[in-house]
């Protein structure tokens, strides 16, 4: 009991960088998305390069540069966590891009072109007809790389964010057991088991888009 107790803490830490995650790569994903997309090549071919960086290399590495590289550049750091949930969110932001825009460019033509008759504007088309259907589309890779974010933020321990596994490793090797291990896995389990129920329950209620 006084291990959960302990590893409490670093759990919030935890779900804060899960939520921030969330939150900011969304956001981006949808202009970087959209960029990506973008007739114009001065557009298009910066945010191509941007997703190769970071879908190209690993998580782990653009944590400890976001980390290290403004004090070798500026002479100053960023804060621990803050500079984890900028890697955090630059990194999952390019895959939930990648995710909207196969998600947009999955909707036929055709819808478009009926909104148009119907007198729909494109603002109006977009947020009224295709937008439900791409969120449709997307929540089963959506929840696969929500999953992953769970499991992944156990690298934040990397630049020494104070989250739940760099807890469970330093409690570890002070007690010589693999209790706190164990416990932190359960809690990485059960936040997964909440995360595809909840995605499951979105996937159900949109049905009728199908």
């Amino acid at each position: 009991m006084n291990l959960v107790k302990n590893m409490l803490p670093s759990s919030v830490v935890t779900l804060e960088i899960f939520f921030l995650t969330i939150i900011f790569s969304s956001i981006l994903g949808m202009f970087v998305a959209f960029g990506r997309m973008s007739k114009f090549a001065i557009i298009r071919i910066p945010i191509q390069v941007f997703l190769l960086i970071m879908r190209g290399t690993p998580l782990i590495l653009q944590l400890m540069f976001f980390y290290f590289a403004p004090y070798y550049v500026f002479g100053m750091t960023l804060p621990r966590f803050w500079a984890a949930i900028l890697a955090f969110t630059l990194n999952y932001s390019a895959y939930i891009a990648e995710i909207y825009r196969s998600g947009i460019e999955s909707i036929p033509v055709g819808q478009y072109e009926a909104a148009t008759v119907l007198g729909f504007g494109k603002t109006e088309t977009f947020f009224k007809i295709i937008l439900p259907q791409v969120i449709k589309r997307i929540i089963p890779p959506m929840s696969n790389e929500l999953m992953t974010l769970v499991k992944d933020t156990a690298l934040a321990q990397v630049i020494g964010v104070a989250e739940i596994f760099k807890l469970a490793g330093a409690t570890m090797s002070s007690q010589f057991s693999t209790v706190p291990l164990i416990v932190a896995g359960i809690f990485y389990l059960v936040m997964n088991t909440v995360v595809e129920r909840l995605c499951f329950y979105l996937e159900k209620k949109l049905d009728y888009y199908e």
